[in-house]
């Protein structure tokens, strides 16, 4: 199945992808730094391009005829990591992915985003946008911790396939999920050397040293060195030695992501961190194609079961509590108490 890739950063849709068996002809992004990293990994071309001229785009894409359109339109404006402001424009990018892919008509189509995108009024006038175009949409939140990353990390997905029924693709995602989550240790050994490490807070009432045996936190674009003056958090391991606690690099960081060991990275620390915390872990879409290639081999004998043309788009969040083992519930449960104690306190001091 022939791919492009839209907001393609550094490539870690189109890789993951690649992996799953698709072949990606084509990337198209804006961002010089991610495009030059992007360049020097695939042998495919990648396009710079303002995505937010439709008309241009969708030139070019129809003259490379994809069976499927992939991408993640920026997600600052969504994400609890930003502003979350929709006035900014940066949200409008979701808008010109949904044109774009509604007049190309591709068999298929990808979309990922932040978690947060469910709050917001654009996710149903775009699947409405979808649906009145001939798309079955599946639309699902995914814990990549459980689809083969070592890391706490929840995406939305919404998948579309043209002339189909909606929510096809839940079971078999929900099937191929991992029975627990990946730590950092199942994912890398031994290899960082060290037992704890450093991922600097959105705020210092949050926890910020991490264990390897957990998955870890969700890879930002920020990362700062441990400050002198760091006093551990009450949410933070007790009885740890903080001079044998160090922040990731920014190599290891893009291991977490899922990056093999021989993807060419280059350009400033900066740019670096920024194009590995945005980009998509390949795993986690490798799980998105590879569900997407069981759907396709079993397409007629699903598509034929009874089910109403008129069903709503279900959004599902996997993995369902359910399905989460006890002892995962029970370290999540003691973070949650401790990280609701420390969000509490300055409120607490205004009384």
């Amino acid at each position: 199945m022939k791919c492009v890739d839209l907001f393609a950063g550094c490539g870690g849709l189109s890789l993951g992808f690649e992996a799953a068996g698709f072949e990606v002809i084509g990337a198209f992004d804006h961002w010089n730094s991610a495009i030059e990293v992007y360049q020097k990994n695939f042998s495919h071309p990648v396009y710079k391009q303002d995505l937010s001229d439709e008309s241009t785009v969708i030139e070019k894409i129809a003259n490379l005829s994809p069976d499927l359109i992939m991408g993640g339109p920026p997600c600052q404006d969504f994400s609890s990591a930003g502003k979350r402001d929709l006035t900014q424009g940066r949200a409008d990018l979701t808008y010109h992915f949904a044109n774009i892919v509604c007049a190309i008509k591709p068999t298929w189509f990808v979309m990922e985003n932040v978690e947060q995108i469910k709050k917001s009024h654009i996710i149903s006038d775009v699947i409405e946008q979808f649906k009145i175009n001939g798309y079955g949409l599946t639309a699902i939140i995914l814990d990549a911790a459980y689809c083969g990353v070592p890391q706490s990390r929840t995406r939305f997905f919404l998948i579309g396939h043209l002339n189909d029924n909606h929510n096809q693709l839940v079971e078999i995602l929900e099937k191929n999920l991992d029975k627990s989550p990946m730590t950092v240790r199942d994912y890398l050994g031994e290899t960082l050397e060290t037992e704890f490490y450093y991922r600097h807070p959105r705020n210092y009432n949050r926890r910020a040293i991490f264990s390897i045996d957990e998955p870890s936190s969700t890879i930002r674009g920020v990362n700062r060195p441990i400050p002198k003056t760091y006093i551990p958090n009450s949410c933070d391991p007790k009885g740890i030695d903080l001079t044998k606690v160090r922040p990731l690099t920014t190599l290891e960081r893009s291991y977490l992501q899922t990056f093999p060991r021989d993807f060419k990275f280059f350009g400033t620390k900066t740019d670096l961190e920024q194009m590995i915390g945005n980009a998509v872990p390949i795993n986690l879409s490798r799980f998105i194609a590879r569900g997407i290639a069981e759907y396709m081999v079993n397409f007629s004998s699903i598509h034929s079961a009874t089910q109403s043309p008129n069903e709503d788009v279900i959004l599902v969040k996997l993995p369902k509590k359910s399905m989460v083992s006890k002892k995962t519930i029970s370290y999540q449960k003691k973070q949650a108490i401790e990280q609701t104690k420390n969000d509490m306190q300055p409120m607490l001091a205004l009384f």
